[in-house]
């Protein structure tokens, strides 16, 4: 299932962008840059729309992009899509164990540090195979 929703982009004055949708109460991500605010924006609208079928509540009905303004230069709007069975089926899998060697040296220094592995690895495969 695919949704549309307008988002409504603020450029923060530390830099960056601010995200709300008006069709969500309350619902603000943000990103570094625009390609991160972008990306973070659809991670948001699919898990506010994953809690919704959760809860088994009525999906709103979404905003024309001409419903609302952008109040000045600093802000724009534009149309998020997510679709919803895939961005479940990538958040919610379940965890399956895997077998990683690396030397030793660097296993010691990273424990010293506190690394938690599967966070790392899951983060960086997730940076890597991201379209």
């Amino acid at each position: 299932m695919e949704f549309i929703y307008p988002a409504k982009f603020t450029a923060a004055k530390e830099g960056g962008y601010t995200v709300t949708f008006p069709d969500f109460r309350g619902a603000v991500t943000e990103g570094d840059d625009l390609k991160e605010a972008f990306d973070m924006a659809e991670d948001c609208l699919g898990g506010l729309l994953a809690g919704i079928e959760a809860d088994k509540k009525k999906f709103p009905e979404a905003t024309t992009l001409t419903a609302f303004p952008a109040n000045d230069k600093n802000e724009f709007i534009n149309l998020i899509k997510v679709d919803l069975t895939e961005y479940k089926r990538r958040v919610n899998d379940k965890p399956v164990k895997k077998t990683v060697y690396i030397p030793k040296g660097l296993n010691d220094r990273a424990e010293e540090l506190g690394v938690n592995f599967s966070r790392l690895l899951r983060d960086a495969l997730t940076q890597e195979i991201r379209p």
